[in-house]
């Protein structure tokens, strides 16, 4: 079995739901007493957080960089970012790297793709809705049109991700404002919809809204068991 190195810590909240799908996902691969091989980069989050909204992303990027380094020095086979808006710098953390970074939008596109969807909503941070990291990856490599809130909507679903998910408080107005969003992006076309922050589905998931719910951390952390658990044969 490989050894998957994860980024964490953006927030805990969510990096523990990927030690628990990922421990559960070998279990049910393998059987028996199988449980993930995993090595944790875990963050202060407090020391990450201020960077991108302060314009730092240069200096955020040397913190992923290293981070990752570390991990592959420590044994890591290979490197997931346990956060949808860090794939920012996904490219230069593969550059800096000789093992393999599993990207979250791919994992999300190719689940997406399988299930014959071409137009869905995104609900992340402002910066995943709206930069070209995330949105453009889906388009030039799976063909999938991403539509996102209009920005009072985009600074509400920001807001709750960092004011409450990432401190581990969850509120049913909260809840029935995401559910609100989403159905309207449906009325814009949107076939489904990804949860494209790994704090998000604290708050939302399958059966809260009418089109279908694309979790990035179980799909995210699905990919990572495959990829551990694949048969070199």
């Amino acid at each position: 079995m490989k050894t998957i190195g994860l980024i964490g810590g953006m927030s805990w909240e969510s990096t523990q739901e990927y030690y628990r799908f990922l421990n559960e996902g070998v279990k049910e691969e393998l059987g028996g007493l199988n449980s993930a091989k995993i090595l944790l980069y875990s963050f202060n989050f407090q020391d990450i957080e201020k960077l991108p909204h302060r314009g730092r992303w240069e200096a955020l990027t040397h913190e992923m960089v290293e981070a990752a380094r570390k991990l592959e020095q420590g044994g890591a086979d290979l490197i997931a970012i346990c956060t949808n808006t860090m794939h920012k710098m996904a490219p230069e953390i593969e550059e800096a790297l000789d093992i393999p970074l599993l990207h979250i939008a791919d994992a999300a596109g190719r689940e997406i793709e399988r299930r014959g969807l071409k137009r869905v909503a995104l609900l992340g941070t402002n910066f995943t809705m709206t930069e070209d990291f995330y949105r453009g990856r889906l388009l030039e490599k799976f063909g999938i049109e991403v539509v996102v809130p209009e920005e009072g909507d985009r600074k509400l679903v920001h807001n709750i991700i960092y004011d409450e998910l990432c401190r581990g408080i969850i509120r049913e107005e909260s809840r029935r404002a995401y559910m609100e969003i989403i159905e309207g992006l449906k009325g814009r076309g949107a076939e489904g919809v990804i949860l494209g922050c790994t704090e998000i589905p604290l708050l939302i998931g399958d059966g809260d809204v009418s089109i279908p719910v694309f979790d990035t951390t179980k799909i995210h952390s699905a990919a990572l068991v495959a990829e551990a658990t694949r048969s070199e044969d």
